[in-house]
């Protein structure tokens, strides 16, 4: 069976991914920034309501992933919250200012994590040398890898992916994810052999305020007046796409 892991923006949406069949959520906040660490509630309330496997994020900020000491101490903060919060596992990800996984400080991030397990996210993609750095995380203790195979979408990266998921031979798992929806999904499945893949299978939703003030915005793009979330359904269409692929 072809799983799915949904990147959850919400613990609404983290629900809404449960009830269509996914095995687990990557717990979010600001998807517009590629995501970024959820808040202590949202982590509580989806572990409290959720049987699904909850996996965080550790990313402190949009952006790269190269961090300052700051940052590596709220990345180390935060992942003794998911502990306490008694996740299954986090997503993260360090690199160097050359572009290579930064295997020290990924070290110790695995370590405290512990027992959790760890993931890697699109960091992976941002890497000089994708091969290079899946031995590293697999030589680090990290379980899987999030990626679009160095581009875009998944579907546009999907012949890298189909090589590292050869390279890998089952020592580590290889995620496909990004632009992953109804009409690639099989496509995607059947290129590449992946056993999983990665998608936030969201609809917008129109707010219910009367009074709309069209004069200003609260974000830079953002739209007050609607919300994106996870809907069951997408999701189990999704999952049924993908189980059908040849």
């Amino acid at each position: 069976m072809i799983e799915m892991e949904v990147c959850a923006n919400s613990v609404s949406s983290a629900l809404e991914a449960q009830k269509g069949g996914a095995k687990r959520v990557e717990l979010c906040a600001s998807l517009t920034e590629g995501g970024t660490t959820p808040s202590y509630a949202e982590i509580k309330l989806a572990k409290q309501l959720l049987h699904i496997e909850v996996y965080p994020i550790i990313r402190p900020r949009g952006g790269d992933f190269l961090y300052s000491e700051l940052e590596f101490e709220l990345m180390k903060e935060d992942i003794k919250i998911c502990k306490e919060l008694q996740c299954e596992g986090i997503v993260t990800g360090i690199l160097t200012a050359d572009g290579k996984v930064d295997k020290d400080r990924c070290a110790v991030l695995v370590e405290l994590a512990k027992p959790m397990k760890a993931a890697f996210h699109r960091a992976f993609d941002m890497t000089v040398n994708m091969e290079e750095a899946m031995e590293d995380l697999i030589s680090l203790g990290f379980i899987r890898i999030l990626t679009s195979g160095g581009k875009a979408t998944a579907l546009d990266g999907a012949e890298q992916l189909a090589k590292l998921i050869r390279k890998a031979d089952q020592r580590i798992a290889i995620m496909p994810g990004a632009c992953v929806n109804t009409s690639n999904i099989q496509q995607l499945i059947s290129k590449t052999g992946a056993k999983e893949f990665h998608g936030s299978a969201r609809k917008n939703h129109s707010s219910k305020m009367l009074f709309r003030n069209t004069e200003l915005s609260m974000g830079n793009d953002a739209d007050e007046y609607s919300s994106s979330l996870t809907d069951a359904e997408l999701v189990k269409k999704l999952l049924e796409l993908a189980n059908s692929a040849k």
